[in-house]
């Protein structure tokens, strides 16, 4: 059996936080009469907050306008719109039990990373974090991926990117790592082919079975 890197996106992959990201974004621009759909905003989610806030802002003052709007509110109702998956604590865990490495790979801040993993009691399942301060870079480009991999110390061959957005899917093929579909975040099948993952996974649950096949393919 080959040990293997599990990287794991966070947002609508491992918490759903989507509620959370979405009223924040409506909190942030709700004096504005230009400002994003829900719809637009949802599919841009996976991408560093940053570059979410400055397609919408006059210059670089409004943007940091509005990115202290937007982390106002989620500070403040970050426990209270963010809950775990089902399944997700007690399938990380059985990966470490097998041997496996893992890492978080998301373009969230450390500092609403780490309140986020500690209050979905995540945190201490993680051997590495990666998050928007970790790399120039951010996903799709396969920096983040990279960077876990290499700070796992494992071959990109042996590592899977479990995410649930388009961006994911990209950054890990960009990266040369096998990816990972999950459908239960606000990600349509349909938007997610286009991406071309290597597996789907309808619940945290069938992560189980592919592992046990990977653990055997791997070489």
């Amino acid at each position: 059996m080959k040990q293997l890197a599990l990287l794991f996106d966070l947002d609508g992959t491992l918490i759903d936080s989507i509620s959370l990201l979405i009223q924040s974004m409506e909190f942030a621009f709700s004096n504005r009469s230009h400002r994003p759909t829900v719809d637009y905003w949802t599919a841009g989610i996976g991408k560093p907050l940053r570059v979410q806030i400055a397609e919408w802002a006059a210059d670089g003052d409004d943007a940091e306008r509005l990115i202290d709007r937007y982390r106002e509110y989620q500070s403040q109702h970050l426990e209270a719109l963010t809950t775990v998956y089902p399944d997700v604590p007690e399938v990380l865990e059985w990966i470490r039990q097998r041997g496996h490495r893992l890492a978080l790979v998301t373009s969230k801040g450390r500092g609403m990373t780490e309140r986020s993993l500690a209050h979905t009691g995540l945190a201490a399942l993680f051997d590495v974090t990666v998050t928007v301060e970790s790399t120039e870079r951010h996903k799709p480009l396969p920096d983040p991926v990279w960077h876990a991999v290499d700070a796992l110390q494992m071959p990109r061959e042996h590592a899977l990117f479990v995410g649930d957005s388009t961006h994911d899917m990209f950054a890990g093929k960009a990266a040369g790592v096998l990816t990972a579909a999950a459908t239960w975040g606000p990600f349509s099948s349909a938007e997610l082919t286009t991406a071309a993952p290597s597996f789907w996974l309808a619940n945290m649950r069938e992560l189980q079975p592919l592992v046990e096949r990977l653990e055997q393919e791997a070489t």
